[in-house]
């Protein structure tokens, strides 16, 4: 396995699953000197991978629609 030039590593799938490792999973390294260990950040209290996706989604729709309107369509099919 090899670092990109950017810094970049890919880490195994079986290694990801494993550890729990999901996209957007914060994580941090330590060093030792000769070792670099990764690891889970531990999720802030009261902050579920629920909540962290809708605010991740909040405030990015693109359609210029009111609530009203979007039900209509709901409504009609």
């Amino acid at each position: 396995m090899r670092i990109t030039s950017k810094g970049q590593v890919t880490i195994p799938a079986e290694i990801r699953e494993r550890a729990g490792l999901r996209p957007h999973t914060e994580v941090e390294f330590d060093y030792d000197g000769r070792t670099v260990r990764i690891r889970r950040v531990a999720p802030r209290k009261g902050e579920s991978r629920g909540a962290r996706l809708v605010a991740r989604l909040r405030g990015r729709g693109d359609v210029a629609m009111s609530t009203d309107e979007i039900m209509a369509l709901t409504r009609d099919a």
